[in-house]
């Protein structure tokens, strides 16, 4: 059942997995979908795999649904109905955290933001422009935008940095693996355009923002047909910076994806055991 709070002036809705009687000071994970989804849509396209967190007392997790579908991302080049309508998804965001701590109890300093392709887009914003409301983030087939195409603005360090996981599908046919241009047709349906990072240049990104400069770590492909090679870029007191790489992947989300999938999808490990990682360095 879909819940309603007030944000900047319009009807704002989201689902919420855990019993608001659960174990007190749990984190919240807010997650973000993709384009022409909503939250439950999302849910349902990624095996409700996040829901045995919340089944098991180790978060509150809440599907927030965007306006016509869409969210207002950071990128320039947007015509997104969200954007065009300057509608104010980080203060629906600062709501829900609100709204649930009021009823759930949650820690609000442990906040962790999950997003899939325009979601992963609103993550990257809410890390440059909301700093201080997400404990982590974990940002799924979805890259940094080009300096000129990033509203936020770039920067090179961050008075509150926090771990953060990239996982791009390395034959992602929407979303550029090594950077650039969406295809014509991806720009014609979605109504974006810009350039972007490549999805190591945007880890490389995040671990300088972090103030990491140690050789980042590989680790190599795990099983299957499409194996993720996970590559960490750690310090000794710095957030971590994770990048999984899903070979042979494409526009998906890792783990038991359902429905209409664009290209292959990872397995091991599934988006389940990414937020769990994230939620255990918060």
């Amino acid at each position: 059942m879909s819940e309603h709070i007030q944000a900047s002036g319009r009807t704002r809705t989201f689902v919420v997995a855990g019993a608001p009687e659960g174990p007190p000071n749990r984190p919240l994970v807010l997650v973000f979908h993709g384009s022409r989804q909503d939250g439950e849509g999302h849910r349902r396209f990624t095996g409700r795999a996040l829901d045995g967190l919340a089944d098991e007392g180790r978060a509150v997790v809440a599907y927030l649904d965007g306006y016509r579908g869409n969210w207002n991302d950071a990128r320039v080049q947007s015509a997104f109905p969200a954007r065009r309508h300057g509608i104010d998804d980080i203060a629906f965001a600062r709501e829900v955290v609100r709204s649930l701590a009021a009823t759930h109890g949650i820690d609000t300093s442990a906040v962790v933001g999950v997003g899939f392709s325009n979601g992963g887009q609103m993550i990257l914003r809410l890390l440059h422009e909301a700093e201080g409301l997400l404990a982590g983030g974990v940002v799924v087939a979805a890259t940094m935008p080009e300096r000129e195409n990033f509203l936020a603005g770039f920067s090179k360090s961050t008075a509150h940095p926090v771990p953060v996981t990239i996982v791009a599908g390395a034959s992602d046919p929407i979303v550029p693996f090594d950077g650039g241009r969406m295809p014509w047709w991806a720009r014609k349906l979605f109504a974006i355009d810009g350039t972007t990072l490549s999805a190591t240049a945007t880890a490389e990104y995040f671990a300088q923002r972090n103030g990491i400069t140690e050789t980042p770590e590989s680790h190599g492909a795990g099983p299957g047909r499409t194996p993720i090679e996970t590559i960490r870029y750690r310090q000794e007191g710095r957030p971590l910076v994770t990048l999984h790489v899903v070979h042979g992947g494409g526009h998906t989300v890792p783990g038991p994806a359902t429905g209409l999938r664009v290209g292959r999808t990872g397995e091991h490990p599934g988006i389940r055991d990414i937020v769990a990682d994230m939620l255990a360095a918060v």
